[in-house]
């Protein structure tokens, strides 16, 4: 019986290994993007003229019509390669959030999270790149508009924790599974990262009240 079980299980090939790694690469990649792009759009909060001039350096290099759908190539290409490993049939997603539920381990429950986010993300993060991606130049005063129509504001109130829970819970992911964080370093880092999240959190809704108020 043991010879027949596990002529059942699948070994990793050196194509799956591959395939992780651009996984890695590419996650690591939009979470440095991720980190850049919430400082550089804060700067609306120290004064709309700083952001402006960030953004009109960025598209005067050609940074940003060159960078930007590079960004959201590697985002789909990121999605692609991570949805090898998500169930999408519901009887896969119930068997998911059974052993989830049985065996209690949090790093399971992250990686839950994770899939549910990714979800959202992929949605609502292409509708965002879409609309300023078509609508540059990128101003101060033209995101405001976007967002105090209501409509928006609630969109990236909804995006923002979605991405911050993602990007969080992807860099602890990453430096646990190939090794850059230690069994004995694990909750530190890990309170490390909740402590980044929530620092990012914090940045992202003020940003957002900024807009908001922005005349």
């Amino acid at each position: 019986m043991s010879v027949d079980a596990t002529m059942h299980v699948v070994r990793p090939s050196k194509r799956d290994a591959v395939l992780d790694w651009l996984q890695m690469l590419t996650g690591a990649g939009l979470i440095l993007f991720m980190w850049c792009h919430m400082l550089l759009v804060s700067s609306v909060v120290i004064s709309p003229k700083i952001m402006n001039a960030i953004a009109y350096f960025f598209e005067a290099t050609y940074m940003a019509q060159v960078g930007g759908p590079l960004i959201f190539l590697t985002f789909l290409l990121h999605f692609v390669l991570a949805a090898r490993k998500i169930p999408f049939r519901a009887d896969g997603q119930v068997t998911i959030w059974r052993h989830a539920r049985m065996i209690k381990h949090r790093d399971t429950w992250l990686w839950v999270i994770q899939a549910v986010t990714a979800m959202v993300i992929l949605v609502l993060g292409s509708i965002h790149m879409w609309v300023v991606l078509t609508d540059l130049p990128i101003t101060a005063a033209k995101s405001a508009a976007r967002i105090q129509s209501g409509f928006w504001f609630i969109f990236y109130m909804i995006l923002l924790p979605c991405v911050e829970l993602h990007v969080s819970i992807g860099f602890y992911r990453i430096a646990v599974k190939w090794g850059f964080v230690k069994d004995s370093g694990r909750s530190a880092f890990k309170k490390g990262e909740n402590t980044l999240f929530l620092t990012f959190m914090v940045i992202g809704v003020i940003t957002l009240i900024r807009f908001m108020l922005l005349g």
